[in-house]
């Protein structure tokens, strides 16, 4: 006879999560570090309570913010490259709906998050409930289906028996490197306390093992033909190099081969700023080495990338005719990409196998001059952005310079939307392959300060230097609340540039004349900082922003620096392209001005399929 115990759904979660582990390459750890909530009537009697009953088997962290604690959930295991998660849980209503946001954010970058949103009744008996949604088309619809077109796996347990399929297949999900992201398990809050008689196995300890599929011998040779019969190929790194903690294999690779190698936002830190190998950014916040190699490519090798249109400049940057794309990717969708010769394979199994296949290849002696002159060029180019400008107030690739100086080889920038994440990717120098998290699949304002926090979370011996425009500030500031707090540790680079900098260099260059992107506030945010609990530095020049940032990073407390900078000076030139549609016709010159050099760049654009 099967030998069972009796607990309440909600408990029943809680135990089987703390049994989850993942096992890579003979590393083996628990896969939940801990469950995010914000309690109300739709979780508090079933997670909430199991949460306090079995709290030491999976510890419970409070956030103010239900779409935040989602971020940090992300930023932790982007931070464990996938190998280690947060749960998250939420009433129904307003609490589940906030972390809609969050679960897009997840989803999109392929980064794994267990949503427990509350649900209504079940039984029907008290419906409708406080924050029920009721639709007269079917009583079986609730706000918890908004999670449906952003989550990889979405489930409602209505009753106790689907529990444990659902169970297993969340973990499937969130485990597998190709189709990872949100998942999401709507629990009625009625089913989350009822009780039931559970077999004892299935709260035994449950190791999933992340493998390495290889590449198709045939095909891995296909691969190393086209790119030894390449005159000038390139190497894109995307995230999954860096998931797959490919980069060594990467380093020697191009090092065998002498191909240079662009990274994606996702794959920054792939390889070492200055390592010969790197020739920086790609894309339309690229670098002018890396996109001009790219304009010229022949052959490109994908590695983990899904080739945004930031990536491609809108499939203006691979402009040579007859361009050929090898894609080395775990998930089948990117690997196909751009009719490429898929190498469906994890990012570090598929460089190895290729570096066996090209065993005697290099690039020719002309092609490692021409890297080495663009790279050389691109540096002396961010010497100049990152020099003192010499007017009253410091302009933002100085104030990045400064934080890449006074920041360690391993301590991690984080940001996320605004213009800082463009300057970041062309002018950041990495140093190490996890000091770099910028999250740009969703460009999520709000992201900085909760993804830092779960950054911090998972790498606490790193120092955190969060950077954050004022207008992201605005928009999700309360789990500085969080990080003090807990002790968790930051340093927040508050940027005051009076408005959304980013959009609003764009809406000029569509001719909409910054309507609605500039601003001038009537508070005070390093004094909302302040009193949220954070230290707080203020700075108006470079000398005291260094002077302060200092400070910062020798602190023990989460200390946000404030510091004001002239916007007349932007970054350097990418020499690339991003395709945002300009109104056709208009009475306005902006307009129709924007319109014809919309035109005109649209020429370059590829049919790339």
């Amino acid at each position: 006879m099967t030998e069972t115990v009796r607990l309440t759904v909600g408990q029943a979660v809680v135990r089987f999560l703390a049994n989850q582990w993942t096992e890579r390459d003979g590393e083996r750890q628990r896969f939940f570090a801990g469950c995010f909530g914000i309690f109300g009537h739709g979780n508090v009697a079933g997670l909430g309570q199991a949460l306090l009953e079995y709290g030491d088997e999976l510890p419970y962290r409070a956030a103010r913010n239900e779409q935040a604690m989602v971020h940090a959930a992300v930023g932790y295991a982007r931070t464990h490259d996938r190998l280690r998660a947060f749960a998250c849980t939420t009433s129904v209503g307003p609490g589940a709906t906030n972390m809609v946001t969050g679960a897009a954010l997840a989803t999109i970058n392929r980064i794994p998050v267990l949503l427990l949103p509350g649900d209504v009744f079940a039984t029907r008996v008290a419906n409708p409930v406080l924050q029920e949604l009721e639709d007269p088309r079917s009583y079986d619809v609730s706000v918890n289906d908004c999670f449906k077109p952003v989550s990889r796996f979405w489930d409602r347990i209505n009753r106790p028996e689907q529990l444990p399929s659902a169970l297993l297949a969340a973990m499937r999900v969130l485990t597998d490197p190709a189709e990872t992201g949100a998942v999401t398990l709507a629990l009625p809050q009625d089913v989350q306390a009822e009780a039931h008689d559970w077999p004892v196995e299935l709260f035994a300890e449950r190791v999933w093992r992340v493998a390495r599929p290889v590449p198709e011998p045939a095909l891995v040779e296909e691969a190393a033909a086209l790119l030894r019969g390449a005159e000038r190929p390139l190497i894109v790194a995307g995230g999954g190099a860096i998931y797959s903690r490919a980069t060594e294999a990467l380093r020697a690779f191009a090092e065998a081969t002498g191909i240079p190698v662009a990274e994606t936002q996702a794959g920054k830190g792939t390889l070492a700023w200055d390592h010969p190998a790197s020739v920086g950014a790609i894309g339309a916040t690229g670098t002018t080495a890396a996109n001009a190699l790219a304009r010229e490519a022949d052959v490109v090798l994908g590695v983990g990338t899904r080739y945004s249109d930031f990536t491609t400049g809108s499939r203006s940057v691979f402009a040579r005719p007859g361009v050929r794309f090898v894609n080395l990717n775990v998930a089948v969708p990117d690997a196909v990409k751009h009719a490429g010769l898929p190498l469906t394979a994890d990012a570090r199994a598929g460089l190895e196998a290729l570096r066996s296949a090209m065993a005697g290849h290099t690039v020719a002696a002309s092609y490692r001059d021409e890297i080495a002159e663009r790279v050389a060029r691109w540096n002396e180019a961010v010497d100049r952005a990152y020099a003192p400008s010499g007017g009253a107030l410091p302009v933002q690739p100085e104030i990045i310079g400064i934080v890449n100086e006074i920041s360690g080889p391993r301590d991690v920038v984080v940001c996320a939307a605004g213009s800082m994440p463009g300057d970041l990717h062309k002018l950041w120098r990495t140093r190490d392959p996890k000091g770099y998290h910028v999250e740009y699949g969703y460009s999520c304002m709000g992201y900085e300060i909760a993804g830092g926090l779960g950054v911090k979370l998972a790498a606490p011996d790193r120092e955190v230097f969060v950077m954050v425009g004022d207008g992201s500030y605005l928009m999700m500031a309360q789990e500085l609340v969080t990080a003090v707090a807990d002790g968790i540790k930051l340093v927040v680079v508050l940027v005051q540039n009076h408005g959304f900098a980013s959009i609003g260099n764009l809406s000029e260059s569509v001719g909409a004349q910054r309507l609605g992107t500039r601003f001038e506030l009537p508070g005070d945010l390093a004094a909302n900082a302040a009193a949220l609990g954070a230290d707080v530095l203020r700075a108006t020049t470079a000398e005291e922003f260094r002077t302060a940032l200092v400070k910062a990073r020798d602190s023990a407390h989460t200390t946000v620096v404030h510091v004001e900078t002239d916007t007349s000076t932007g970054s350097p030139d990418s020499e690339a392209w991003w395709d945002v549609p300009v109104a056709e016709v208009s009475t306005l010159d902006s307009t129709t001005q924007a319109r014809a050099r919309y035109e005109e760049n649209r020429k370059s654009q590829r049919p790339l399929i």
